[in-house]
C-alpha cells in the first residue's frame, strides 16, 4: 500500500544578515511548500516524524543567520534549508523504542509543519501534558533550563544576597528574577516597572548608567549600599562596564547574553576588567546546550513552582 503523504511548508533562511542590519527587514526569510512528506517513518528506522506545534523565535536566532568566519558555539544557519529552533512536537511516527505515536515531545527542530528527526535521543517527552504546552518552549524549555542552571549552578545564589537582573524583560531574564525572589534574594532589574522585583529602572532612558545605579542606592535603603553580589548579564557593552565597579568583593558575574552588541558591526568595549582583580570577582559565561543532562530534574523543579 502507497505511504499517505503531506505538503509541508517550512520557513528557510534566504540570505545571510549583516551584523550591522536592524529594524525592518524582511528579505532574509521565505515560506516555501516543500515536496509530500510521507506520514511514517521507512521500516527499520529509529527515526521519528513529527507534527510541529509550538516553536520558540530567540534572539540567539540572529546570531545564526550571520555567516561567521570563526566557528561559534553553534553551527549558522545555511540559506536554502529550515531554520530550527525549540519546539513542542507531536509524534506522528516512530521507528525509536523509547517513542511512540502521540507522545508529546520538546526540542530542537525546524520552522515547518513536519520534521523528521533521524537522532531522536535529544529529545524529552512531555511529563506534564497538563500544563499550556507553550510553556515548553518558555519556562519549561530552553529558556527556563537557561535560567535555572545560569542561576543555580553557575551563580549559586544564598538567601539575602543582592542580584542584578540586566535585561528583565527578557524570556530568560524575567525567570531569573523570579528565581531570585524564590531563594529569598533582594533583586533589581533593567526594567521600567518593579513588576513584583524590589527595584527597576529603563537604562535605555538613562543617560548616565552609573549614576543610575548609584541613585538607587542613595534613595533606596536596601538596594545595592554595599554593592551586588550576582548580576545576570544579558546587555554587556557599557552595562557591564558600569556593573563591574559596582560589585561587592568576591561576587558573581553569570555571562549569559549580550544583546547591545549583536547588532554592531564593532562591538565595544569594557574599559574596568581591572575591577574583575581588585573586587575578587568570578566571571562565568555558558552555553545550555552542554547542560542538557540536567533537564527532568529542573523540570521537576520548575514544575513544582
Amino acid at each position: 500500500m502507497a505511504l499517505v503523504a503531506v505538503s509541508n511548508k517550512r520557513v528557510i533562511l534566504k540570505r545571510y544578515l549583516t551584523a550591522c542590519e536592524i529594524g525592518q527587514l524582511g528579505d532574509e526569510m521565505e515560506v516555501v511548500t516543500a515536496e509530500a512528506v510521507p506520514l511514517s517513518v521507512p521500516a527499520g528506522s529509529s527515526a521519528m516524524l513529527m507534527k510541529n506545534l509550538y516553536i520558540s523565535c530567540d534572539l540567539y536566532l540572529r546570531n545564526r543567520m550571520i555567516r561567521h568566519e570563526v566557528p561559534t558555539y553553534i553551527s549558522d544557519f545555511v540559506p536554502g534549508e529550515v531554520v530550527t529552533s525549540h519546539g513542542v512536537m507531536k509524534v506522528i511516527s516512530s521507528g525509536h523504542l523509547d517513542f511512540k505515536a502521540g507522545d508529546l515531545v520538546s526540542g530542537m527542530t525546524g520552522w515547518e509543519e513536519y520534521t523528521l528527526i533521524n537522532n531522536p535521543e535529544s529529545l524529552f517527552k512531555i511529563n506534564y501534558p497538563e500544563f499550556p504546552l507553550s510553556n515548553y518552549t518558555g519556562v519549561l524549555g530552553m529558556h527556563g533550563l537557561t535560567a535555572y542552571v545560569g542561576f543555580f549552578e553557575m551563580s549559586k545564589p544564598k538567601k539575602g544576597e543582592y542580584v542584578f537582573v540586566s535585561s528583565a524583560c527578557g524570556a530568560i531574564g524575567q525567570i531569573i528574577g523570579q528565581l531570585a525572589k524564590i531563594k529569598g534574594c533582594y533583586v533589581v532589574n533593567l526594567l521600567k516597572t518593579k513588576f513584583g522585583f524590589d527595584d527597576a529602572f529603563n537604562y535605555k532612558k538613562e543617560p548616565d548608567l552609573e549614576a543610575a545605579l548609584k541613585r538607587l542606592a542613595a534613595t533606596h535603603l536596601r538596594c545595592f549600599p554595599e554593592g551586588m553580589d550576582i548580576d545576570f548579564e544579558n546587555v554587556g557593552g557599557a552595562m557591564l562596564d558600569t556593573v563591574l565597579p559596582n560589585m561587592r568583593l568576591g561576587g558573581r558575574i553569570t555571562m549569559c547574553g549580550m544583546i547591545s552588541q549583536y547588532h554592531l558591526e564593532r562591538p565595544e568595549g569594557v574599559r574596568n576588567l581591572m575591577y574583575i582583580i581588585t573586587k575578587q570577582l568570578r566571571m562565568e559565561g555558558f552555553v545550555i546546550f552542554d547542560s542538557i543532562t540536567v533537564y527532568r530534574q529542573f523540570e521537576e523543579e520548575m514544575a513544582g513552582y
